[in-house]
This record gives C-alpha cells, structure tokens and sequence, in this order.
C-alpha cells in the first residue's frame, strides 16, 4: 500500500471483522485494529489469529501518545455524529501519531440531492426536511446529517462530507493536509472521499 512502509507500526482504526489485515499479513508491519463492535472483533480474531485486535474506543484510544506511524481509517468517520465528536476523534489520534505521522481515511463520497430523489432510497429521512428542522431549532442534528436505513432495519446515522468540508475540519484538528481526492471511478456511486493528513 502506497504511504506505508515495512517496519511502520499501524493503527487500523474501526477495523471491522479485521479484513484489511490481510493487505498487511505477509510483511514486517506492527498492525493493531480496534473497533468498538465485540463482536467484529471476535470475528477478526478468528480470520486473523496474528492480528492484534482489540476492542476500544475511538475517542479514548488505549495507546500512549507518539505511539503509530500510521492511523488508518476506512468508513468510518462519517458515522460519527456531531462536528464537537469528529473533532474530539480527531485530536484523538492525532495524540497517538507520531510527529510527521499520517491519518489515511476515507468517507462515502455522498449526494444527498440524488439520494432523495432516487426510488431505492426512499426510506431516507430526506436532507430538506432535516435542514428546516435545523433552522426551526427543532434538530440537534448538524447541516449534513441525515439517516440511511441499513437493510430496512434500523436508521443509520451518515454525514454527508465535501472534500473542502473533510479537508476543513482535518485543519481545524490541527492536521497538515497533504491530498484530498476521489477514490472510485467517476460517477460511481461506490465513490470514496479520501483524505491524507499529516501530524
């Protein structure tokens, strides 16, 4: 993987069931994946026994500062809600990166204009109805939020980011931003934003 070395010592933050172990399985580098799911995590452990998984906090990460060379975080921030939380986890891992170390994540490269519109994502509680909520001081919800129902079960909270937003709130945590792109080949609707960060 293009910016990690051999011997760098990783932090795969919000790992899931630990699949991107496997990118990383035959080389030299010290990988360590959290998740706040226990169950992900007893599914990661059992894929990937020479992983080292745990179950921990984002905002509270069991790690000294100046400890990862390398914070990696793949969907997973724009489930954090409010700009006060995404902030906090920021700063949060930017304790535990070393000086000149880097945050690599990415964010669902949402339009939330066409997912109104589009029949299959009906059960959107749709971004208009959220904004007037907003300015009537009737959400706590922050510009941006809305929720995508997860195979029709449970409502699942997702912020929509902009790469001027992502890029925005990565300098407010005190981050050097070195690239923000588009992953995915363009007009998918798989694409990611992805955001490069230095300490």
């Amino acid at each position: 993987m293009q910016n990690v070395s051999s011997k760098d010592r990783i932090l795969d933050l919000g790992c899931g069931n630990g699949q991107f172990f496997e990118v990383f399985k035959d080389s030299e580098v010290d990988y360590f994946g959290i998740d706040n799911s226990e169950k992900m995590i007893e599914i990661a452990k059992k894929r990937y026994p020479r992983g080292n998984f745990q179950v921990a906090d984002a905002l509270n990460l069991p790690f000294p500062a100046n400890y990862f060379d390398k914070i990696l975080s793949f969907a997973v921030f724009h489930h954090v809600p409010s700009e006060e939380i995404r902030l906090n986890f920021l700063e949060e891992v930017k304790r535990v990166l070393k000086p000149n170390g880097l945050l690599i994540l990415t964010v669902w490269n949402l339009n939330p204009f066409k997912l109104i519109f589009i029949g299959k994502w009906k059960r959107i509680l749709t971004l208009s109805k959220l904004t007037i909520l907003k300015i009537l001081g009737m959400s706590k919800l922050d510009f941006g939020d809305f929720f995508i129902a997860w195979r029709n079960i449970t409502p699942r909270y997702v912020h929509y980011f902009t790469k001027r937003g992502l890029k925005k709130i990565a300098e407010k945590a005190g981050f050097l931003v070195k690239e923000v792109g588009i992953l995915g080949k363009p007009g998918s609707k798989d694409n990611n934003i992805f955001l490069i960060a230095e300490k």
